[in-house]
């Protein structure tokens, strides 16, 4: 009889240490790592660590979120690779380090965006376009974006000698870009040289002078105190508008219950209204604080941007084409931008 009651007694203990384990693992705190490459007083970095501030608090304990800005952790055109595996959770890098994984991403940096308005990029990128983009980037990529993309602002050309008024002053001009084959196709377009360099690694490179200038942002130029590398001269051109898009692994985030993945999300999009109207604030700010250090900014002449944006219209079919950007897309951003307010 006894011998019988065993198997009974076993089954009863097994099931408990299941039920404790359950139990264990709902309680289970998970580590969740974000990276991203700018600086501390960077607008990027300020919204991400409010984003990361907010979940950990939110989370009431169930995630420890770890947040390494500055490219402790991953430059960002290692970020994705880290991504899948699984060296980080979230990385949030920008539009242009994304198109070499999927060329859907190219579109937004076609010339038919050249000199648009914020409102003209944002209702593409939340829209059909947008969403079609980050569908492909999800699968392409194995990650879940939690919500809309964050906005740094428009990109322009910053110098540290050549004072640039016309696209035919780019001629020979070696140009930094953070990446994006659309953007180096537009400028090899006005017969730049565009070279990508790594933003940890760009300071070294200016002041060994191989560099004639940079496209990027007022933000992120005033953010790193560029002027002290030489930085003197600023135009505003809008060759495109940089977007960051907040990318979580698959893998990490299967592995989170139902009620944390609704948090994140939560989380993620409750802050991108706030986090887009301080980026434009931040861009404004960092004008004023370029002049006040010395830097000439000029806005480019409207027949200077018409001629700009003619060369690289002329050549937007076949830089697509090259791109592997389907027509398809171009025609529906085309559309998009067209029957815009």
């Amino acid at each position: 009889m006894r011998f019988a009651l065993r198997p009974a007694w076993a089954v009863l203990v097994a099931w408990a240490c299941f039920c404790c384990g359950a139990s264990a693992d709902e309680s289970k705190v998970l580590g969740f790592r974000i990276s991203t490459e700018n600086t501390a007083t960077h607008v990027q970095t300020r919204v991400v660590q409010r984003f990361a501030d907010t979940l950990a608090r939110r989370s009431q304990g169930r995630l420890a979120v770890e947040f390494k800005h500055s490219a402790q952790l991953f430059r960002d055109q290692d970020v994705v690779r880290a991504l899948h595996e699984g060296k980080v959770d979230m990385a949030v890098p920008g539009t242009w380090q994304l198109d070499r994984y999927d060329p859907y991403v190219s579109v937004l940096m076609l010339p038919m965006f050249f000199g648009r308005d914020a409102a003209d990029h944002h209702r593409v990128r939340d829209g059909q376009v947008g969403q079609m983009i980050s569908a492909h980037l999800e699968d392409a990529l194995q990650v879940v974006m939690p919500g809309r993309w964050i906005d740094l602002g428009h990109a322009n050309f910053f110098s540290t000698q050549h004072s640039v008024t016309e696209p035919d002053d780019m001629a020979g001009l070696r140009v930094r870009i953070a990446g994006g084959s659309a953007i180096a196709a537009q400028m090899a377009a006005v017969g730049a040289l565009p070279t990508v360099v790594a933003w940890p690694d760009l300071a070294a490179t200016l002041k060994r002078g191989r560099l004639d200038g940079l496209i990027t942002t007022h933000e992120t130029i005033a953010s790193a105190r560029m002027w002290e590398q030489g930085i003197t001269n600023a135009t505003e051109i809008k060759i495109y508008f940089a977007q960051y898009i907040p990318l979580i692994s698959r893998r990490y985030w299967n592995r989170l219950p139902a009620e944390l993945q609704t948090l994140v999300r939560d989380c993620w999009e409750s802050g991108v209204n706030a986090a887009r109207k301080e980026a434009a604030q931040a861009q404004s700010e960092a004008r004023r604080t370029l002049e006040s250090r010395g830097v000439k900014v000029v806005q480019a002449s409207s027949q200077a941007l018409q001629v700009w944006r003619e060369r690289g219209l002329a050549r937007q079919s076949e830089i697509a084409q090259q791109l592997g950007v389907p027509a398809a897309l171009v025609v529906l951003a085309q559309k998009e931008l067209a029957h815009g307010p």
